[in-house]
């Protein structure tokens, strides 16, 4: 690139969570959309001597594009601060809170953002206190349809909708096995929207909403990343009152994080128009069936000068 900070991007992808495969999806197309941009990448996938290859090669900036705990948690940034090396997305404190749902809910809910209530449990408070007065518990305080959670983890792994108290038992099993804190959390009824938001230099602004509806009735693994198992709308069909609500609600959740660079904030917009806070995503995916290149597309983006640009603000920010 003519007259710019960005010359090398080393692109991390794969990873050993649960989603190594849509993170080597994500990679291969950030890695794509720079180089048809002009910018030389190195493609890694993370392991012992990736720490000994960033400090001998020195990159201009690092693209951690790793789903899951090994790149959204926190730590891998926290390493990448500590070499003193640029990268994209939010400073390890920021991705902390956001990976933590409960965290982000709280955080969201300071900020006057509409949040479904809900109960975090432990799977050893689930253990000793015993299942079935849990269970009781949390039936008698969160009337059914709740929607059952892990505390961390992305790519809606572990997550069901419980529409019967019959349900809930196994509900829980499930989610304990991706996470030692589960989430029980009242389900909102409405339009279920995707709200990416980016800051290339000019502060945080929200792209157009992305409507989801899956065939299924819920946005589940499956159908996030199998072509045709769900229906976009890019803008999402909802009236402008509550397109600008959404825009808004993005933002905010964006700024009471600390977040930077890019996100994607999952709302449900209810019958009023009112949006909800689901969470949010500090390395939205990247793949071909992705939400955030979706909405960039919608608003006549180009994703290789976005990514470009976005990598260019992480220099900027890093100095």
């Amino acid at each position: 690139m003519t007259d710019s900070a960005v010359e090398k991007v080393t692109v991390l992808a794969g990873g050993i969570s649960h989603e190594r495969d849509v993170s080597l999806r994500s990679g291969r197309r950030v890695v794509d959309s720079l180089v048809a941009n002009g910018i030389e990448v190195d493609l890694r996938d993370p392991d012992a001597s990736l720490l000994g290859h960033l400090t001998a090669t020195r990159p201009d900036v690092v693209w951690p594009a790793l789903h899951g705990a090994s790149g959204e948690d926190g730590a891998l940034r926290g390493l990448l601060e500590a070499l003193d090396i640029p990268f994209v997305g939010s400073s390890a404190a920021a991705a902390r809170l956001a990976w933590d749902k409960p965290t982000a809910k709280e955080l969201a809910h300071r900020a006057g953002v509409r949040t479904p209530r809900g109960i975090t449990l432990s799977h050893d408070a689930f253990r000793e206190l015993g299942a079935a007065g849990v269970l009781a518990a949390i039936a008698d305080e969160h009337p059914v349809p709740v929607v059952v959670k892990p505390a961390r983890g992305g790519s809606a792994q572990g997550v069901t909708v419980v529409e019967s108290v019959d349900q809930l038992p196994r509900a829980m099993v499930d989610a304990y096995t991706y996470c030692d804190d589960v989430i029980v959390e009242q389900k909102i009824t409405g339009t279920e929207v995707a709200v990416g938001v980016i800051d290339t230099g000019d502060g945080p602004s929200a792209l157009p909403a992305v409507e989801i509806v899956p065939r299924s009735g819920f946005y589940g693994f499956e159908a996030r990343y199998n072509a045709g198992e769900t229906t976009f709308f890019t803008p999402a069909r909802l009236g402008a009152g509550a397109q600008e609500a959404v825009a808004e609600t993005a933002v905010t959740v964006h700024r009471a994080l600390g977040l930077r660079h890019l996100s994607r904030v999952d709302l449900i917009v209810d019958a009023a128009g009112t949006p909800w806070f689901l969470e949010v995503n500090v390395l939205p995916g990247l793949t071909e069936t992705s939400l955030v290149p979706m909405a960039l597309d919608a608003a006549g983006f180009e994703l290789g000068m976005v990514y470009a640009a976005l990598a260019e603000k992480a220099v900027r920010d890093h100095r």
